[in-house]
């Protein structure tokens, strides 16, 4: 599931692969950006800002967000796809990027592609991470479900499901519980940024500080199981959060 660390990995990965070198294919299959043409352009920069990624090739950004099923691949990744998946593919002499199942993809003039992610609260992977500011968003609606403010991008850039499920725990907060039943703000959005800050370049993600499978996460993932802190049977529930049908896990006993 593409999370801030996905997001990371993932700016990592095409950073290899086009950094400094001229496309000599750029073909774009989203209608409204179908016509634009960036071959014979040298990709500059790539970088990533909460879960949105921008590739910077002249003048112009390629902006696009994984949502809940994108992915950008690489070389050989890429024949396992369907065609009808792809929406962009990027060429240079030696490599190959092609993004699919982007929720979100369009080309922005670079001066001003920031504009898109200026809503976004502090990036828990950027060099704009501040956590006092994190804390102060996170406690501005002291009523508001613990869950649902992790998820909102406007408190801290970075954070999906699987981390907000993984922090209510580590809490000891059911994800329902308001927001001012956390007492520490800053220590909270701090673990958050630890998270992702330990998984952004690891392919198996862990919480736990276990990356054998089955071992890696508290909660999410594990309902009917027992929790790994006292035994008692995960339970879990799906609500709209943020616009979105998410699902809760969360152990009864050590989460309050």
């Amino acid at each position: 599931m593409p999370e801030g660390d996905t997001v990371f990995r993932t700016a990592d990965k095409l950073r290899t692969a086009l950094l400094g070198k001229v496309l000599t294919r750029c073909d774009v299959r989203v209608p409204k950006f179908a016509t634009v043409d960036l071959t014979g352009e040298v990709v500059d920069e790539v970088l990533s800002r909460g879960k949105h990624l921008f590739i910077r090739v002249g003048d112009a950004s390629i902006h696009s967000h994984l949502k809940m099923d994108g992915a950008w691949l690489i070389g050989g990744q890429i024949r396992r796809v369907p065609e009808y998946k792809v929406r962009i593919i990027l060429e240079t002499a030696d490599s190959r990027a092609a993004g699919v199942d982007l929720g979100v993809l369009e080309i922005l003039r670079r001066d001003s592609d920031m504009d898109v992610v200026a809503h976004l609260g502090p990036d828990l992977l950027g060099d704009d991470w501040e956590p006092r500011i994190a804390a102060t968003n996170f406690r501005a609606d002291p009523d508001r479900p613990l869950a649902e403010t992790l998820l909102d991008q406007r408190v801290m850039a970075g954070v999906g499901n699987v981390y907000a499920n993984e922090l209510c725990f580590v809490s000891g907060r059911l994800p329902s519980s308001p927001v001012s039943a956390v007492k520490d703000p800053l220590r909270i959005v701090q673990r958050a940024r630890d998270m992702l800050w330990l998984n952004r370049l690891r392919v198996n993600r862990t919480t736990t500080g276990n990356t054998r499978s089955g071992a890696d996460l508290w909660v999410y993932g594990r309902v009917g199981r027992p929790c790994r802190r006292c035994g008692t049977t995960i339970e879990s529930d799906r609500a709209q959060v943020v616009g979105t049908e998410r699902i809760s896990f969360w152990c009864p006993s050590c989460q309050t």
